[in-house]
């Protein structure tokens, strides 16, 4: 801005110098006019500002819909029963290091599936609710080889009678069976069991040849007396008979002949009795016993080396989860780091909607009633209750689960994890009814149930007509109640009275 055009400003401003100020005052009286105009009344208007207004009906105009008494409750979106999942890895040598198969959130974990990979193993899933804590190997007997030949049998892999609590040889093969399903090697039997079997095996053979060798010396070793020993025997026995009746015949008999030929009888008798008796197989027959004990010893020890061989089924790799599939929420493991704590966490696959409500509302509910909550567009999404839990006491609020319709995956995208309203119909009219509030109810001389419909709207300000119409009530909801006419005529939008 030039001085030039300052001082011009100011030559203008000198000349008409008494034609500003009279304009100055001009303005300065119009807005002190303005100003009092607000805050000076005149009598007549204070007056009538005074006077009450003119009385009116209330209205409410009758409305048309489906009416129904709801229970609402909050609600959160959630998949249901999250669980920490942790690893047995007592049994790992080694570090427990994680090597792969780490899962992302959002993966379904199905039987078979391999949930992590430690130090180079898997852990597989199996259906189950008892946590796997020991290897199962043979002559191991327990619930958790129950649990283990069910979980077996419904992914089609015969471990033998689940009734039957024994891990034998048909549970040892479905071990190799599940492991090659997977895609894995079958764990490694203990540290020298191999050298166990074939010294083992090497024993049965040594035994079995000892117990040949004694059975054939047994055969070769002569008992007892032989035919002629025998024929022998018996002659001297007829001889000595012979002489002694020649002797008792003869007359006159010679007494000390017959005495002594009795002796030699007898002793001919004794000599039958004990041919061969000095010949026996005792002995033979003894180290036959002892090595068919020996046999019997090596041959057990061999089933015992075999089954420890077996392949048996290590607690650290397996992972029992009831009710399959379940998703993975959230994964605390990752690749190359010592597993330590819980690994993942992971839930039911089916999203759920979880709420409470105070015992008398509760008590309304019952499993299979119908619900709505608000997607996040503001659709209204319907949902299932599946349970009703009880509180620990009376004052203690009930839970209510619910299982929401199919959503798609953008839908379970956006509202995991909120917190929504739950509409819970106890009671609904069959279709839309005319509803109107319950200060519209007005009793009639006989007991019959009114309404008063204003003709016209009240609050044009001039006197309104109103007519009367008998109505049934029927549902009735917190704020309105199902109405039918009787007598008289009654639309959606007619205007009842409530208030005067």
């Amino acid at each position: 801005m030039s001085a030039s055009w300052l001082s011009g400003v100011a030559i203008v401003f000198h000349r008409n110098k008494i034609f500003w100020i009279v304009a100055a005052a001009a303005g300065v009286s119009l807005v002190a006019g303005l100003l009092l105009g607000q805050f000076l009344v005149s009598p007549a208007d204070a007056a009538a500002d005074a006077e009450p207004p003119a009385p009116g009906l209330v209205t409410v105009p009758v409305e048309y819909g489906q009416l129904s008494n709801d229970v609402t409750i909050r609600g959160e979106v959630a998949y249901a029963d999250p669980v920490e999942v942790r690893v047995e890895t007592s049994s790992i040598s080694g570090p427990a290091v994680v090597t792969g198969q780490v899962p992302k959130e959002g993966t379904e974990l199905e039987a078979l599936s391999i949930a992590l990979e430690v130090a180079g193993r898997p852990v597989i899933v199996l259906p189950g609710e008892l946590p796997a804590y020991r290897t199962l190997q043979v002559g191991l007997s327990g619930p958790d080889v129950i649990q283990f030949k069910t979980a077996a049998r419904t992914i089609g892999i015969d471990a033998g009678d689940p009734a039957d609590p024994l891990f034998g040889l048909d549970a040892a093969n479905a071990v190799a069976t599940l492991y090659s399903n997977a895609g894995y090697a079958v764990p490694e039997p203990e540290e020298g069991s191999a050298e166990a079997v074939r010294a083992a095996q090497e024993s049965v053979r040594a035994a079995a040849q000892s117990l040949l060798t004694a059975q054939n010396d047994l055969a070769m070793t002569p008992v007892g007396a032989t035919p002629v020993e025998v024929r022998e025997a018996d002659n001297a026995v007829a001889s000595a008979r012979r002489e002694l009746a020649a002797a008792q015949n003869s007359a006159p008999q010679d007494s000390l002949q017959i005495g002594n030929l009795v002796d030699a009888l007898e002793l001919a008798e004794l000599r039958r009795q004990q041919v061969g008796s000095d010949r026996t197989d005792a002995q033979q027959r003894a180290a036959v016993e002892a090595a068919t004990i020996q046999l019997t010893q090596m041959q057990e020890e061999l089933a015992r080396v075999e089954q420890a061989a077996l392949p048996a089924l290590p607690a650290g790799e397996v992972l029992y989860l009831s009710e399959l599939p379940r998703r993975v929420d959230a994964v605390t493991a990752q690749r190359g780091s010592i597993l330590e704590g819980p690994a993942m966490t992971v839930s039911g696959a089916t999203l759920g909607l979880s709420g409470s409500a105070a015992e008398a509302d509760a008590r309304l509910l019952k499993v299979d009633d119908k619900a709505t909550f608000d997607l996040s567009d503001g659709t209204a999404h319907q949902a299932t209750i599946t349970a009703l839990v009880p509180g620990d006491g009376e004052s203690q609020r009930w839970t209510i689960d619910l299982q929401p319709d199919p959503l798609t995956p953008e839908q379970i995208k956006e509202i995991h994890g909120s917190n929504v309203r739950v509409s819970i119909a106890v009671g609904a009219t069959d279709g839309e009814v005319l509803s109107v509030p319950y200060a519209a109810l007005s009793a009639g001389p006989g007991g019959e149930t009114r309404v008063e419909v204003a003709e016209g709207d009240p609050r044009d300000g001039e006197k309104t007509n109103t007519r009367l119409v008998v109505v049934r009530s029927g549902l009735a909801t917190p704020g309105a109640v199902e109405v039918t006419p009787v007598d008289g005529e009654l639309v959606e939008g007619d205007l009842v009275v409530v208030g005067k």
